[in-house]
């Protein structure tokens, strides 16, 4: 799945979408000559993107690319395989347990292996809405920090969105520019539907 990422010039939103569309969004403002700050952040996240916009648009897309190859998971490994199962996506790694633990897992059918990879699997489902509505708190913090963390409102802000009060959280942002308003809107959404 493509990265998908949005673009701002101080307050106001230059792009949104897929990373190589924004990059050439954000090379024809850093080009002419940025009126602000351009940042670009991760859509899921709201991590900042780096973007290496040295050269044509058609030099960027390409080293965007070869950046989203490398990033890939790869088809086959090269060289040697180490212990696990790669071909089905199975990784060994290191688990420190205290001897009692190691002795229940290794009683268990299928052994050791099998027990943690179920109990993974269970715990992951069980705390699958939690984990969305803290990934999107979190995000939305990451964006209004950077963006709106001087601005009227922002602390009041940022309780309501982790509290849960949509209509609390809308009227606090309602002076913040349109684009930023916009954004932090749309990320914090998640966080402020209804719990049950």
């Amino acid at each position: 799945m493509e990265a998908t990422c949005t673009a701002f010039e101080g307050p106001r939103c230059i792009g949104s979408g897929a990373l190589v569309k924004v990059a050439l969004a954000v090379k024809k403002v850093v080009d002419r000559g940025p009126r602000g700050p351009v940042l670009v952040f991760d859509d899921v996240t709201s991590l900042q993107v780096e973007l290496d916009l040295r050269g044509t648009g058609e030099e960027v897309a390409r080293r965007l690319a070869a950046r989203a190859a490398a990033e890939a998971p790869a088809s086959e490994p090269e060289g040697p395989r180490g212990p696990g199962r790669p071909r089905l996506g199975v990784v060994a790694r290191e688990v420190t347990l205290l001897p009692r633990h190691w002795e229940w897992l290794n009683g268990q059918p299928g052994g050791a292996s099998v027990t943690l990879r179920k109990l993974v699997e269970e715990a992951r489902k069980g705390s699958a809405g939690k984990d969305r509505l803290r990934q999107a708190q979190e995000a939305a913090y990451r964006f209004m920090s950077v963006m709106a963390g001087d601005r009227p409102g922002f602390e009041e802000a940022t309780r309501a969105l982790f509290a849960g009060k949509a209509q609390r959280f809308r009227q606090l942002v309602k002076t913040w520019p349109a684009d930023v308003r916009a954004h932090a809107r749309k990320l914090a959404r998640p966080a402020l539907q209804p719990r049950s």
